[in-house]
């Protein structure tokens, strides 16, 4: 919990935001480490699995959302999450 809070603080766009895209991207970028580093461990857990491959599902569709109305936001929050090499 304590660690959606840092995040969303980090990643809002104004003071009361905790739903905008840019925090939803930031806090599914981190779920979606969790449980990377989980299946690394548990390599039979397909569940999880499945669930990891929505949740980066769900996260390309707000990037290309994020993309298509804000292309500042957008470089900048790809830039903060390392998602683009």
């Amino acid at each position: 919990m304590e660690v959606k809070v840092k995040v969303i603080e980090q990643f809002r766009v104004h003071e009361r935001d905790t739903g905008s895209a840019d925090v939803q991207i930031a806090l599914l970028t981190q779920r979606i480490n969790q449980l990377t580093e989980h299946l690394q461990g548990n390599k039979k857990d397909h569940s999880s699995r499945r669930g990891l491959l929505v949740m980066v599902g769900q996260r390309r569709r707000l990037l290309d959302y994020l993309s298509s109305t804000d292309t500042n936001r957008y470089i900048s929050l790809t830039k903060k999450l390392k998602l683009r090499k």
